[in-house]
């Protein structure tokens, strides 16, 4: 008699043996160029409260609005990319993303009305996609534990890119506008395309594997929290240790409560550290993506086979840094409080992604990452609108106190049938017939 936790097990225990795989030069080649073609893209939009003036918004009323523009539509766009990489190949698309993103850039950099510039920010969000189309290559050529370390290799680029990107235009700056910086840095994404006409193209899914993916599917869609507990506690490789339904709402709450302290982090050092400079400023913006860069492979290491424990503690994390926000007024408890935060910011990529890989098993990885990507965006810009709306009714440490609240629920959230399933029942006895 077979119970419920073997009938999951059992599609997800089949793993396609036909993919070729991907050398460590090879992932890392994907990876250095998603982090050449994000510098226009992570470097620039800082910078929009210098571009509008020229674009005759000299107040640059629009720029918290243009800010999220190509998250919005990137974020609308990354399904349907995702479902034509499965159909028509994913290096094709990976490469279509690239050339896809200079253009975008180009015109950007050459628009001379807020209009034009509107529209390339609009391609850019359509067009681009860069991330979610080097996962879907990455997940066509590579399972489990390779899988999950390649995810974490591309988060390492997004955050270096993140890093050092706005450094890299600012420096460039006294010489060159960032308005126009926009068409120099289209020349990374086509760079990014050369480099990648190189790499060879995974084959797609068989027959077999589409038929497995609809049985994967058909489990997540009758999962019950009770049984995606039970889930939980097999060993990495068999069974999913998240449905794609929690992958999701985790994707969006994690994006969500870190992207939300992003866009009034300086204004609230100001507030509390009056005097700081715009370097000090920077380097503590960039504390928590420095300590993914430090940790993330050591993180991957412990917690690869427990991701469900790690997203825990990361969302824990994440919620005594922001709300550590709200209360430090000196350098000394900024410093702590962010490195708190990177922590949590640590765990909860690495985690994410090893449970990304372990949905992977059986499915069309086109359609897996472009979906994950439009919860990511998705969490991105409601983070943004609530940091808007917070910041102008209570100021700049609402956002962070707003981060704190969702990550306590999800701290919750993903505790609480862990713990269900460790309490002890008691069986009714059957009522006798009268």
């Amino acid at each position: 008699m077979r119970t419920t936790t073997s009938r999951q097990v059992e599609p997800a225990a089949v793993e396609t043996k036909d993919r070729p795989g991907l050398t460590r030069r090879q992932v890392h080649a994907v990876a250095g160029c998603y982090f050449v073609a994000s510098f226009a893209a992570l470097g620039l939009p800082p910078y929009l409260t210098e571009i509008l003036p020229e674009l005759g918004d000299g107040a640059a009323r629009w720029a918290g609005l243009l800010y999220i523009v190509p998250t919005i539509f990137g974020a609308l766009g990354a399904p349907l990319w995702g479902r034509l990489a499965d159909r028509f190949g994913r290096k094709r698309l990976l490469l279509r993303a690239q050339l896809g993103l200079a253009a975008a850039f180009l015109l950007a950099g050459w628009a001379d009305s807020l209009g034009t510039f509107v529209a390339a920010l609009v391609l850019q969000g359509i067009l681009g996609g860069t991330f979610a189309a080097s996962n879907g290559y990455l997940g066509a050529a590579l399972e489990g534990n390779a899988l999950s370390r390649a995810l974490t290799l591309m988060q390492g680029s997004a955050r270096a890119a993140l890093v050092f990107a706005p450094i890299v235009v600012g420096s460039l700056t006294p010489w060159l506008s960032p308005h126009r910086q926009y068409a120099l840095l289209a020349v990374l994404p086509l760079t990014a395309a050369v480099m990648l006409a190189a790499l060879p193209e995974p084959p797609r899914a068989p027959a077999a594997a589409a038929k497995q993916a609809e049985a994967v599917a058909e489990t997540d869609a009758v999962q019950s929290p009770e049984t995606a507990a039970g889930t939980a506690a097999e060993p990495a490789g068999r069974a999913p240790v998240a449905s794609l339904r929690a992958l999701y709402a985790l994707e969006f709450a994690f994006v969500f409560s870190t992207v939300i302290s992003f866009p009034y982090l300086i204004s609230l050092i100001e507030e509390r550290i009056p005097g700081t400079g715009p370097m000090v400023s920077g380097v503590l913006f960039a504390l928590p993506h420095m300590c993914y860069l430090v940790a993330a492979m050591a993180v991957h290491a412990v917690f690869r086979t427990r991701p469900r424990l790690g997203i825990g503690i990361g969302f824990g994390c994440i919620a005594l840094g922001l709300a550590g926000h709200g209360l430090v007024d000196s350098l000394t408890g900024f410093i702590a409080v962010r490195l708190v935060l990177g922590a949590g910011l640590t765990l909860g990529l690495v985690c994410l992604s090893v449970l990304a890989a372990d949905c992977a098993k059986g499915r069309a990885p086109g359609g897996l990452f472009g979906s994950i990507e439009f919860f990511s965006k998705a969490g991105a810009v409601a983070a943004g609108v609530a940091a808007a709306v917070g910041n102008d009714w209570f100021g700049p440490a609402a956002p962070v106190l707003t981060g704190t609240a969702i990550a306590l629920v999800t701290v919750l959230a993903t505790a609480a049938p862990v713990l269900l399933s460790r309490l002890p029942r008691t069986r009714r006895s059957p009522r006798c017939l009268r």
